[in-house]
């Protein structure tokens, strides 16, 4: 018996019907049906809107997390986590997503003794569309009988005798129509008492009825409340279908087109092209609505590669498809059903939300549980549940309410979206600011169901029909946007594309774009979609010459839609990403010949030596190349020579580059560059790999050494010992044309001379400058701070007449550097810094020289301004100096604090022969030492100042110092009187001290006048200093009380030089001082 039945069953689910299936035209379940994605867990709010908001690639990304993990239709009655095996198990699932497909291949698969064999022996297959028909009372036997082709007896045999073998698999539950009566005021069935159907399936969903069989309940979301309160039996599953993943979707255009593999990849590439339609496909009758149309186009005659209908003209025909076979029990006629989900459709827009509420729903939307285009979910709130609703997706309430739009009256149809469009200006789209923004979907769906073809098939299918108002409407608003804006942003000339798409209205395309010139979508990331609607409109425009497409994410599956439009085209932009061999063909088929490509960037590319060459013959058959980019995985020294060749030969490239794209790659260099600029050649070539330079360095030199005309060369170096960096030099010498040489040393080594290199040339002069900024990341490692090995000099600059570059012995030159930098002579008679020195004195011409010492004793200070008297070329020495960083905090206290940090002096060249250097860095250091005790500074500012008054000439003197009594501001100031020779002492002090005279003095002579100029703000920062510290010492807010505020902030006045000879400045200090150390009732 049990094999008879599944023989009857096997018949009557072998084949299947389409929804436009004729007479006789069946097809195979298994080779049409395709695996779902099924999950055995309830999705929280969250996550269904960012799902109903999700689009294209990032809607199949999400389905591919673990969270969508696939649950088998064979796992439906395994044991669950308790080790119980479900006597009840429930499959939700939105209109079209496959749940009474499903529930058919289990029919078959079970026939077939593929599924459930160790679980079943029998499964009835209750279809509640068909109980819908009944009438009259029937038992549950008479209601097997009715769909099965067992006889009463054996059915009656079956249940009695072995119930537990027996699954009930009740289809489309929410097709019930369920009267309201309660479960505990209906009579108990038998299987032979012949109640309502309404009663016998709630018997079996209650297990007051069968209850040791098990159950398979397929519905739709929006009756799962209903389900909820019915179903008793335990243990329950509850599963739900989420149509296809993105696998999924490519396996079903496969089977759609078993028999035409061309057609088959097409159609899919077609679609992926797509998103709004891509994320559409998730829903099963999507998918075949968009393969049978496709189908039929290709049987009518049109070339596959003209692509699919409209977005809008699918998705007119999915809302026919559900219309005509879901809707049957809907009370509502077809017009109002959809003005009242456009109404919803509207709300959740203008209040920009997906889930809407039961209450809110109900208010607009007749009967929202029955109707197939809206989703309900029940969500836990605390101690009770919510029920939401939902459209299938965002991209089908955006079009409800572009549908309800278009069939209001014509009069209110003309006003709403007059509005809509004049909310959303060209200004305000450009600056991305209205609130509106959001709109722009549902604009794109007016136009598509605008469309001729569409409007046609609404009233032929609904007797519905669009405004021709609403299409004049949409062509005057997409003319305006560009009127007056040659330049419209990018993103909005994307969007206008997408309207005219929509549109498919040839003539309008032309006239919409007649004003662009060129088309640059630079940085927006194109997707497939974005590409087929460029391509059916550019078709139409042959006036734009010129398309830019940088940093637009091009593959060559992208460049392949657009190739039609942009071998149209007479200049081009281009980047493409990831090129293969293999996808070489594309890129020339696209581009043609005889272009003006003013960029194309090949990034990514996989291309072998040999790709490299098809692409350069390729560039060679352009008009223009002004710049050519390519990023490989290796560069092979045939490549470098293949790029550096055509450079040479072909006069059309201005600018090569070619870098590698990933490390640890075996490649010739990391990148090489070639460009002409101004008539100059350039070649770079760059490896941050870690090369060992050290065989090929004097190649590399032979070969700098023999181009000719080689004016600059640029070097980055992991190391750069001294023997490199003379034979570096050495360019300078040997190769007359070159003007500049730049070395950066990018590795740590204390083999190192020095972190930077850079010579120069100019009409005159040459100029050498070395840098060492290792220092300072040595000095942090013990091993390399030590006093002994510690470098000496840190940067030296050296300027000389180019004419005696070639006398100058550049080996000796980088010992001597190398040298002085890590010489481990500790002896107190040996100073490391003469060998510098005495290699200064042998340089020709010497000009300029310019020092920073680490440790600059008062004997090197003497030792190098002897300099100027001992070489008359030396034009200017500079000398700076840096401490210890292990000592700067010691420097920085308070008690070593240098009371004397800066002094200026300028005097006659001719005189400094006879100045005492020695006498001069001796004052200088014991300055630096001095302690706070004023008699110790005293003592050391009247030596410095004695020395000011013996230096010949003297003109311009500048000090910067610590504190400035009243005693040392009169001496200062007397050196006016001492020095005839003076022009100009200027002194700035730099500590906060109550002592000071003042913050500043300057004395200046002029030919007739004297000027003198005090300044004081130190008492502002007193104050600021008191306020500024919660726990001030007693004498600083003695400093900063009003009554201590100096009543003298400034003085200044001129006399005549003659005169100050006869100043007492002694009084004058002393005035000063009183009167900013007098109190208010002393100064009044």
């Amino acid at each position: 018996m049990c094999l008879e039945y599944k023989k009857s069953v096997y018949k009557d689910y072998v084949y299947m019907k389409e929804y436009n299936s004729l007479l006789g035209q069946n097809v195979l379940l298994t080779d049409c049906y395709t695996e779902l994605l099924i999950i055995q867990r309830h999705r929280g709010q969250n996550e269904r809107e960012k799902e109903i908001c999700f689009r294209g690639e990032k809607f199949f990304s999400a389905r591919d997390s673990e969270k969508y993990s696939n649950f088998t239709v064979e796992q439906f009655f395994s044991p669950d986590d308790h080790g119980l095996i479900p006597k009840a198990v429930v499959l939700q699932g939105n209109s079209g997503n496959g749940k009474s497909f499903t529930a058919q291949k289990i029919m078959l698969d079970w026939a077939s003794s593929k599924l459930y064999a160790d679980n079943f022996d029998f499964i009835f297959h209750l279809k509640c569309e068909d109980f819908n028909k009944i009438s009259e009372e029937k038992s549950l036997v008479e209601l097997l009988r009715y769909s099965q082709s067992l006889t009463p007896a054996q059915i009656s045999q079956i249940l009695q005798h072995s119930p537990e073998r027996v699954l009930f698999l009740i289809d489309g539950f929410d097709e019930l129509k369920l009267s309201q009566d309660n479960m505990s005021n209906l009579s108990l069935p038998t299987v032979q008492t012949p109640p309502s159907p309404e009663s016998t399936l709630k018997a079996l969903l209650s297990g007051r009825l069968q209850y040791k069989s098990s159950l398979l309940v397929t519905t739709r979301s929006t009756a799962t409340d209903r389900l909820n309160e019915l179903l008793k039996k335990q243990p329950q599953r509850f599963t739900e279908i989420m149509g296809f993943s993105e696998r999924g979707v490519e396996e079903y255009f496969q089977r759609f087109f078993k028999d035409d593999q061309l057609l088959q990849t097409q159609a899919y590439e077609l679609v992926k092209t797509n998103e709004t339609l891509f994320t559409a496909c998730s829903i099963p009758v999507i998918c075949w609505i968009i393969c049978t149309v496709f189908r039929e186009r290709c049987k009518d005659g049109f070339d596959a590669s003209s692509g699919l209908d409209t977005t809008t003209s699918i998705y007119v025909d999915f809302v026919s498809t559900l219309l005509e076979h879901r809707c049957q029990g809907l009370s509502q006629p077809v017009p109002s059903l959809l003005r009242s989900l456009g109404q919803l459709a509207e709300r959740g827009m203008l209040e920009q939300q997906v889930l809407f509420d039961k209450k809110s729903v109900s208010e607009t939307v007749s009967d929202p549980t029955n109707n197939p285009f809206l989703c309900k979910f029940l969500f836990k709130r605390k101690i009770r549940q919510e029920t939401m609703f939902s459209f299938l997706h965002l991209s089908f309430q955006e079009f409800f309410t572009a549908l309800y739009y278009a069939l209001l009256n014509e009069e209110e149809s003309q006003r709403i979206v007059r509005d809509l469009l004049q909310s959303l200006d060209s200004t305000q789209l450009e600056q991305q600011r209205n609130n509106k923004l959001y709109f722009l979907p549902v604009i794109q769906f007016l136009c598509g169901l605008s469309n001729e073809e569409v409007n046609i098939s609404l009233v032929e299918t609904h007797k519905l029909s669009v405004s021709p108002n609403i299409k004049a409407q949409l062509k005057e608003w997409i003319i305006f946007l560009q009127e007056g804006n040659m330049y419209l942003h990018r993103d909005m000339r994307m969007f206008i594309l997408y309207c005219l798409y929509e549109l498919h209205d040839e003539d309008f395309v032309k006239k919409a774009v007649e004003i662009w010139e060129n088309i640059d979508l630079s940085g927006i990331p194109l997707r497939r979609t974005d590409c087929w609607v460029l391509q059916y409109c550019l078709q139409f425009c042959p006036h734009i010459k010129k398309l830019s497409f940088i940093c637009c994410n091009i593959t060559a599956e992208k460049l392949k839609i657009l190739q039609p439009a942009v071998s149209k085209r007479e200049e081009l932009a281009l980047m493409v990403e990831n090129l293969s061999d293999d996808d070489i063909g594309v890129l020339v088929s696209a581009v043609g010949e005889g272009k003006n490509l003013s960029s194309l960037e090949l990034q990514n590319s996989v291309m072998s030596d040999q790709g490299v060459q098809q692409v350069l013959c390729f560039l060679n058959k352009q008009k223009n190349v002004d710049e050519f980019y390519l990023t490989v995985k290796t560069i092979t020294p045939n490549t470098a020579a293949m790029i550096i060749e055509f450079f040479q030969n072909e006069m059309i490239l201005t600018d090569i580059s070619v870098k590698v794209c990933g490390l640890g790659v075996k490649s010739f260099c990391s990148s090489l560059s070639v460009s002409v600029t101004d008539g100059d050649f350039r070649l770079s070539v760059e490896d941050y790999r870690g090369t060992d330079l050290d065989e090929q360095f004097d190649a590399l030199m032979s070969f700098l050494n023999s181009v000719s005309g080689l004016k600059k060369v640029d070097l980055n170096v992991i190391s750069l010992t001294e023997s490199w960096a003379a034979r570096i030099l050495s360019l300078i010498q040997t190769c007359p044309s070159l003007q500049d040489i730049s070395v950066e040393v990018c590795g740590l080594s204390n083999l190192n001379l020095c972190s930077s290199l850079r010579a120069s040339v100019t009409d005159e002069d040459f100029r050498l400058d070395l840098e060492d900024a290792s220092l300072t990341i040595f000095s942090e490692m013990d091993e390399y701070s030590s006093p002994q090995t510690e470098p000496l000099i840190s940067e030296i600059s050296l300027t000389c007449p180019r004419s005696e570059t070639s006398n100058i012995n550049w080996t000796k030159f980088t010992q001597t550097i190398y040298g002085v930098n890590i010489s481990r002579e500790n002896s107190p008679e040996y100073d490391r810094l003469d060998d510098l020195l005495s290699f200064l004195n042998s340089v020709p011409g010497l000009k300029k020289v310019d020092l920073n010492v680490i440790r600059l004793t008062e004997s090197r200070a003497v030792k190098i301004l002897s300099l100027i008297q001992t070489y008359l070329s030396l034009q200017d020495i500079r000398l700076s100096f840096g401490e210890d960083t292990r000592k700067s905090s010691e420097i920085s206290s308070p008690q070593t604090e240098p009371l004397f940090p800066g002094i200026s002096l300028t005097c006659p060249y001719s005189e400094i022969s006879n100045i005492s250097w020695a006498t001069f860095t001796q004052i200088i250091h014991r300055l630096k030492d001095a302690t706070e005790e004023w008699t110790d500074l005293d003592e050391q500012f009247n030596a410095l100042l004695s020395f000011l008054s013996s230096v010949p000439g003297l003109k311009v003197v500048d000090l910067i110092v610590i504190s400035l009594t009243e005693s040392c501001a009169a001496r200062i100031l007397s050196l006016i009187q001492t020095c005839p020779s003076l022009q100009d002492i200027s002194v700035e002090v730099c500590g906060l001290s109550n002592l000071n005279l003042c913050s500043s003095l300057r004395a200046s002579v002029t030919d007739e006048d004297f000027r003198l100029d005090l300044g004081h703000d130190g008492w502002s920062r007193f104050s600021e200093r008191g306020e500024s510290s919660d726990e001030s010492s007693v004498e600083s807010s003695e400093i900063s009380s009003p009554q201590t505020e100096p009543s003298l902030s400034g003085i200044s006045f001129t006399c005549p030089y003659s005169e100050i000879s006869n100043i007492n400045w002694t009084t004058f200090t002393q005035i000063i001082h009183g009167i900013r150390d007098a109190t208010e009732e002393y100064v009044l």
